[in-house]
């Protein structure tokens, strides 16, 4: 799956969400997809068209960070011109308690993927949701266990399978 390239596309504040972002990148190449990692911070809006699937994170501050907004309103009219239709997309978060707004946040991501025409990926149901994760992406409270790495890594590999299928039906996404 070498010629499938899953953006995963972060802004970190104090090292739980570029440890997530860490997970995604794992289990995106659990499926031989290529994994590139960037800070928003280092990203241009070129990165994002020319990846075949992203996977966004923020911290959880109450949504998403303003430097994620700037950058995702940056991009430009998205919506208007197609450059990430049917792009497989998803979210990740972290937050300091679980009642803290994480959905909120996941939800915020979601919908400017849905804004794009994005197809979005989510978490099924895991036993390990009881204590972790979202079906709307993957999370961490407080700090970062192996179950939200776990599930970090699930997002990964459901993103890069889903964005090959599609490449392999419709000869790109």
């Amino acid at each position: 799956m070498a010629n499938v390239h899953i953006l995963v596309l972060y802004d970190s504040r104090g090292g739980l969400i570029e440890k997530l972002a860490h997970g995604v990148g794992e289990g995106v190449r659990l499926t031989g997809a290529e994994a590139r990692l960037l800070r928003i911070d280092d990203a241009k809006k070129e990165d994002l068209f020319a990846a075949d699937g992203v996977v966004f994170g923020s911290p959880n501050w109450s949504g998403i960070t303003g430097k994620m907004k700037q950058w995702l309103d940056g991009v430009g009219d998205v919506w208007a011109e197609g450059q990430v239709l049917n792009k497989v997309g998803a979210a990740f978060t972290a937050g300091s308690s679980k009642s803290a707004g994480i959905e909120f946040t996941l939800l915020t991501l979601i919908h400017w993927m849905l804004a794009g025409g994005m197809v979005v990926a989510g978490l099924p149901f895991n036993e390990r949701m009881r204590t972790t994760g979202s079906y709307y992406g993957a999370t961490a409270a407080g700090t970062v266990t192996e179950d939200d790495l776990a599930q970090a890594r699930v997002l990964g590999k459901r993103v890069a399978d889903m964005t090959l299928r599609m490449k392999s039906k419709h000869g790109r996404t």
